[in-house]
């Protein structure tokens, strides 16, 4: 991952990074097992939430690293991966994303797009953007998903005023 999603300069020392093995479902209906890098202060709080997901048996299309799209978040999204530590900013500004930290995890991203205003992000996920749309992959506020990360006291970017980011978990809220 050095030199692709970590590189120096980042917020977070990679020294601070954990690689989690989880089990997840895929939307097959097959038990799997995929990858999340995160914080290693955000280690129990992420086991504990994916462990409820799997329990749930909410859907996952895939889980890999960024580092397999090359560091690159919208790739990472046009794949529909689920995926935490990414060392980016938050586009359009100057401000580290919380994924730059490994406090963050975006969740089925196809499906949970985000929306601020007109546009949507991955801009081929456009009709997810409508939320009347019903799929075991979509989450939305109170469903397993959201009292999953609720529970560990992390919080939602679809509980957003604005942008609604629909794929988006992190410990502080940003």
């Amino acid at each position: 991952m050095t030199g692709v999603s970590w590189r120096p300069g980042c917020p977070v020392r990679l020294a601070s990074l954990r690689l989690l093995r989880l089990s997840y479902w895929g939307f097959d209906g097959q038990a799997r097992r995929g990858e999340l890098i995160v914080n290693a202060d955000a280690v129990s709080a992420v086991l504990t939430a994916f462990r409820l997901l799997f329990d749930a048996r909410y859907p996952i299309h895939r889980m890999r690293p960024v580092e397999a799209y090359g560091g690159s978040d919208e790739r990472s999204m046009l794949a529909d991966n689920t995926s935490a530590f990414n060392c980016r900013r938050i586009p359009g500004t100057n401000s580290w994303s919380e994924h730059a930290y490994g406090r963050a995890v975006d969740i089925n991203p196809f499906q949970n797009p985000e929306v601020a205003g007109g546009a949507v992000d991955p801009p081929a996920a456009a009709g997810w953007a409508d939320r009347s749309r019903h799929s075991p992959a979509m989450i939305r506020h109170g469903d397993a998903v959201w009292q999953a990360f609720i529970s560990v006291g992390w919080q939602w970017g679809g509980d957003w005023a604005s942008p609604k980011d629909y794929q988006h978990f992190s410990a502080n809220g940003r």
